[in-house]
C-alpha cells in the first residue's frame, strides 16, 4: 500500500471500503456502526496514521479541545507550578494547554489572546499584566468563552483563583510582633498596584497599626542592588528596624544575600520573613521563615473550574453577566523556620 503523508476520510473511507458519513461516526464515538465495520475503520486509520482535520471540526461546532494559559513570565517558578498543575488538569479532560508569556505587558497580552481566540480555543486561564486595563476588560467582556483569572483578580468581570494575600500577611507581621519585634519594616517593589502586593501591603499595615508599631514601607525595591540599599539606609536610621517582612520570594531572596554581605546576624540583629516559599530556604542558614502558599492548587482549581464551566455551559452566550465572577481565596501556610526567631521541633518561639 502507497504511503499518505497526509491521509484524509476520503483515504479512510476509501481503504475501509466505507462511506466517509460510516468514517465520521467512527470518529465521533462510533455511533450506529457495527462492530467489525468499527474495528475495520479503526484498524484503517490506526495503519493510515489518520487525524481528523481540527480546524473543520470546529467550524462544524467540535469543541478545540484546547484552553490557553496566558502568565507573565514561564520562567517564574510560582506560574510554572500554576502551568505544570493546569495542564494535569487539561489532560485529564483530553485536551491540550497552550501557554503564552506576557511579560507584563498589555500590549503583548492583547495579542496573545488575538493569537488563542483566533484558534477558537476552548477557554482561557489569565494572570493579567494590568486587571485594571480598559482594553482587557473589554476582551473579556465581548468573548463568549469561559475565562478565569489566576492570582490577580479582573474585578466584576470573571471568575478568579488567589490566595488571601490580606490575612496571610496580617498573620506574618502578627508572627513578628509576638516575637517582641516592634519595629518591622515592609519591602516590596515597583509592582504596587497589582492585587496580590496591595492586599499583602493592606495586611501588614493593619497589624503593625493595631499593635501601635510604625509602618515602615518600602516600596522601592525590585533587584539585589535596591535591597541592599534599602536595608543598608534602613540599618543607619536612629531607630532601625528589628525585622524584615518582604512581599515577594525575590526580594526575600535578595534581602538573605545582602544580610550575608553586611554581616548583619539573623535573626539576633534583624529578623526575616517573607512571603512565598522557594527551592533552599529550608536548608539555608539560618532557615527562611516563610508564608508558603498553595501554588499547585492554585492552578489545579482554576483548571477545574474552567473545565466544570465549559462543560456546563455557563458561559454561553456573549454577555459579560452570563458568568459568574466567583472569588475563591485559599488558605496559605506560616512555615515557622530559623530566620524570624523560631526554633523548629522546639515548640519554641
Amino acid at each position: 500500500m502507497k504511503k499518505i503523508s497526509h491521509p484524509t476520510l476520503d483515504d479512510v473511507a476509501h481503504e475501509a471500503g466505507v462511506g466517509t458519513t460510516t468514517v465520521s461516526r467512527v470518529i465521533n464515538g462510533g455511533d450506529r456502526v457495527s462492530p467489525k465495520t468499527l474495528a475495520r475503520v479503526l484498524q484503517v486509520i490506526e495503519r493510515l496514521g489518520y487525524r481528523p482535520n481540527q480546524a473543520a471540526r470546529i467550524l462544524k461546532g467540535h469543541r478545540a479541545r484546547t484552553v490557553g494559559l496566558v502568565i507573565p513570565n514561564i520562567a517564574d517558578p510560582f506560574f510554572a507550578s500554576c502551568a505544570e498543575a493546569a495542564y494535569a488538569v487539561a489532560r485529564a479532560n483530553d485536551s491540550l494547554l497552550i501557554v503564552t508569556a506576557t511579560h507584563n505587558d498589555l500590549d503583548t497580552e492583547l495579542e496573545n489572546l488575538d493569537v488563542l481566540l483566533s484558534h477558537r480555543t476552548d477557554g482561557l486561564l489569565i494572570a493579567p499584566a494590568n486587571p485594571q486595563s480598559k482594553a482587557l476588560r473589554d476582551v473579556l467582556n465581548r468573548i463568549a468563552i469561559p475565562v478565569v483569572a489566576i492570582d490577580r483578580p479582573v474585578p466584576n468581570a470573571i471568575a478568579s483563583v488567589v490566595v488571601d494575600n490580606y490575612s496571610a500577611a496580617h498573620a506574618a507581621t502578627q508572627h513578628l510582633t509576638a516575637h517582641g519585634y516592634k519595629r518591622i519594616a515592609c519591602l516590596t517593589g515597583g509592582e504596587t498596584m497589582l492585587y496580590t502586593i496591595r492586599e499583602r501591603t493592606r495586611g501588614y499595615r493593619r497589624a503593625v497599626e493595631a499593635a501601635g508599631f510604625p509602618c515602615i514601607l518600602d516600596t522601592s525595591v525590585n533587584d539585589y542592588r535596591s535591597v541592599e540599599s534599602a536595608i543598608t539606609n534602613l540599618l543607619a536610621e536612629k531607630h532601625p528596624p528589628q525585622a524584615l517582612f518582604t512581599l515577594k520570594n525575590s526580594i526575600t531572596i535578595h534581602a538573605f544575600e545582602a544580610l550575608q554581605k553586611l554581616n548583619v546576624p539573623v535573626p539576633s540583629v534583624l529578623a526575616l520573613l517573607g512571603f512565598d516559599d522557594f527551592e533552599l530556604a529550608s536548608t539555608l542558614r539560618p532557615s527562611i521563615s516563610v508564608v508558603q502558599q498553595p501554588i499547585d492548587e492554585i492552578g489545579r482549581v482554576a483548571a477545574e473550574l474552567l473545565f466544570n464551566r465549559l462543560l456546563d455551559g455557563s458561559h454561553a452566550g456573549n454577555a459579560a453577566h452570563s458568568r459568574r465572577t466567583q472569588l475563591v481565596k485559599l488558605k496559605t501556610r506560616l512555615i515557622e523556620r530559623r530566620s524570624c526567631g523560631c526554633v523548629p521541633g522546639t515548640g519554641r518561639t
